[in-house]
Parts: structure tokens; sequence; C-alpha cells
């Protein structure tokens, strides 16, 4: 790595990023393939149409390796359908990891049921299967496991605690799609799964969601609840049967199909770009490796994991390390550097009034509690490591393209900083009440 000054910018001295990116940070990535695709559409006036979204249905369901996949007009659509696809309904439990988008959970609230949230490990973000076990009550039904910023969750152990008890997982695989766990597939372990394929995500299509799962009576669940024109003969559960041709759940759900001829031609190149993705930010964190201060949020080289396409990148901070230096002021330097760094990830939400407070569809209570026999309301400091993960971690460049010179002046801006702390201790503020908002775009 190239020699820096002694001077951070902040402070005055040169800026460690120079170079010009190009295209490292572009996303997504459109073609004059994924412009015919939708001009194609557009032209035929076949924007409702279905005969598109069906052919993107197949090729999803045959790269996810799984039976069905249904495609809905958003990521949010697609997981409340997956809840209904599992039966979750009034007075059901849903458990769901604070730290995640809300899309996660808040929909289980129009469904007549309530969340339960747990915590995460704190080195890879995602559910503590140890803390999901003494939540479950006789009312859950089901678990939201989410692979939270491409990081696989720990499926194994999760999953043996669904068994044992009997309730359902869904998986929210919106920031790890074609991630892998122990060599399977991230997406491929719950009875169902659901993601946003909007265009910020790895796997971008304009705005949409997808579903996917083996379990018929899921799938057709799935329908039911908002894809009325597919509700039809086809349906072959006696439970849903007489009540075909209109949707159960009152809403229209299915995708436009500008976005379904998009995400054909994204997902053909969709493994490739999240490969090199994935070199790129391995790369980053190579350069990395050893800085006092800074840890990778990736899965071990060893195991056959991987981080997807990387979503939303973030690093591990101890602050300990640079004598106590709070992350807010670490991200400003490294910022001044010419690099992007910003601290914290969402806010959990646990913390937010409208898990605690909102009578939302006038019941007269909390709509939390609108259709429980307990309170789940769970105050600060009822869940101690997604409450304080904020002020340990940090995001980082959201490399899109493999540039082995760009990516070392990245890396060069967080290590002079590291090295250079003890000048940015005096006036340091520490850390604000709230280091970061409640947004991570699903």
């Amino acid at each position: 790595m190239a020699e820096t000054s002694e001077t951070l910018a902040l402070f005055g001295g040169p800026r460690a990023v120079t170079l010009d990116p190009g295209d490292t940070f572009t996303w997504p990535i459109v073609t004059e393939e994924d412009e015919a695709a939708v001009l194609g559409v557009l032209r035929r006036g076949a924007m409702s149409d279905l005969d598109v979204t069906e052919a993107f249905e197949a090729d999803f369901a045959a790269w996810q390796g799984r039976t069905y996949a249904l495609a809905f007009n958003t990521g949010t659509a697609a997981l409340q359908a997956a809840m209904f696809g599992v039966k979750l309904g009034v007075g059901d439990e849903l458990i769901c990891p604070s730290l995640t988008y809300w899309a996660s959970a808040l929909q289980a609230f129009a469904l007549g049921a309530t969340v339960v949230f747990a915590d995460i490990l704190p080195d890879t973000l995602c559910l503590d299967p140890d803390d999901i076990a003494h939540r479950i009550t006789p009312r859950t039904k089901a678990i939201m496991v989410v692979h939270y910023v491409g990081h696989p969750a720990e499926m194994d152990a999760i999953n043996a605690v669904a068994e044992r008890h009997g309730v359902a997982v869904i998986e929210d695989v919106s920031h790890a799609h074609g991630g892998l766990y122990k060599g399977r597939m991230t997406g491929t372990f719950g009875r169902v799964a659901a993601m946003s394929l909007m265009s910020g995500k790895s796997l971008p299509i304009g705005e949409g969601g997808m579903l996917v799962t083996d379990d018929r009576e899921v799938y057709e669940r799935a329908i039911a609840f908002g894809h009325y024109r597919r509700f039809d003969d086809r349906v072959q559960s006696p439970e849903l049967r007489p009540y075909r041709g209109l949707p159960m759940g009152g809403q229209k759900c299915r995708m436009n199909q500008l976005c379904s001829a998009m995400g054909r031609v994204q997902l053909k190149a969709y493994d490739a770009r999240a490969a090199e993705i994935r070199r790129a930010l391995n790369r980053f964190w190579d350069l990395l490796e050893g800085v006092p201060g800074l840890r990778a949020h990736r899965v071990p080289p060893e195991g056959n994991s991987t981080m997807a396409g990387w979503y939303a990148a973030k690093g591990l901070y101890e602050p300990e390390a640079l004598g106590g230096l709070s992350v807010t002021r670490f991200c400003e330097a490294v910022r001044a550097e010419g690099s992007a760094c910003y601290p914290g990830l969402n806010k959990p939400l646990h913390l937010h009034p409208l898990f605690n407070t909102a009578d939302i569809y006038g019941h007269g209570k909390p709509t939390r509690l609108a259709h429980t026999d307990r309170d789940v309301r769970q105050p600060p400091g009822s869940l101690p490591v997604s409450e304080g993960i904020g002020a340990l971690t940090y995001a980082i460049p959201q490399f899109k393209r493999y540039r082995p010179d760009v990516i070392a002046e990245h890396a060069t801006a967080y290590r002079k900083v590291a090295e250079h702390y003890a000048a940015l201790l005096e006036g340091d503020p520490g850390n604000p009440p709230d280091v970061c908002g409640w947004g991570l775009e699903g």
C-alpha cells in the first residue's frame, strides 16, 4: 500500500483518495440488453400481462433451486405473502430480529398478528439462535430470519430451534440473493423465502419482489393473497378453492412486466457480477487485515459460505483499540480522506413508537397488543446487542467493480485514519444518542 501523509486530511493534510473511480460504484448496471427487454414489453403494451413475469419466475426458481417462484410488485408484498402462506394470522406471534428493515416484520400487524423481536450476534449481525428459543410461546407461528447486509444467518442452529418447537421458518433474503451458507444457497432453508429486488439491491430489477418455496400449500396461499388473475382453477387446495377469483388478501401484488423483463436479463448476469463485488470487497478487507480497531464483517474463507452480492457492506468497529475514539469521529475523518464511511446501521425496530404506542387500526390500544393477551413490547435494554451495535459498525465503500488501484486508495484512507487516531481524540464529541436512523433500504 502506498505511503501516506502523517497529517490527516481533516486537519489539512492531503487526501488519501485521489483517483477518479470511474464506474467502480455505478449501480445498477443497465445494458442495451436490459433496455431492449424493457422496450419490448413497453412497445407491445404488455406491462400488466403475465407472460414475461411467468418466464422470470421459471428462471428464478431454477436458479434458486426451489420448486416454485412467485413474483410481486415489491419485496414488502412478497414478505407479507410469505407470512400469509404459513398462516400467520390473528393472535399469532412472529419472531424477528429487531435489526432489520421494517418490511421483515411490520406487515404482520395487517394480518392480525404481532411481532416479538430477538437479539443478534455481534459478529454476523444476524439472529442469535440462543436468543430465539426462550421467546417462543404457544402463539409463535414463524421465525423470520434475515440474512442481514449479506451475511448468512446461522441456519443450522435456527432450523433446529424451529423444528424442536414446530414453527415455520421464513427467510428474508433481500440482502443476500445467491449467497451461500455451508455450500447451500440462502433462500432454500426455510419453508418459504421472500426478497426485495428494488434498484439498490444486489439483484436489481427496478422495483419488485420474489417468493420461493417447495411447499405447494404456501405457494397457493401466496397466490390467493394478492394474485387474483392466477387464483383460478389451477389452485388445488380444498381450503382455497371456494374463494377463487378474488384476492383473499384484498391486494393486487403482481409485478409490472417492465421489471420482470429487466429481471430476466439481470438474473443471467447476476452470479458473475456478485462474484466481482465479492472479489472487490474481499480485497478491500485483505488490505486492512490487522489494522487496529477495524474488523471485517464477512464470512470466514473456510466453510463454503459467501456474502452474496454484499449488499450495504459494513465493517465492525473496536473503539477500545483506538483509545475509545467514537465511530462518528472515525467516520468523519475517513470521509475527509475522500472515502465513504458512515456510522451505524438502522436503529432497532423494537424502540420505535410504531411498535409501542401506535394504534394504527383503531383498536383502542397499541396495534402490537391488539390481538394478544400479553404485553410483548420490549423496552430499552431488552435487546442489548441490537441496541449497542450502532456504535460498533460503519458503512464502507460499495465497490461494484474490481478496480485494484481504486480499492487500494480507499483502504489507505481507512488505514491512515486508524493509524493516526490519537490526533482525533482531542475534540472528539463522542457518538450522538442516535448514531443512525431508522432506514436501511428494503
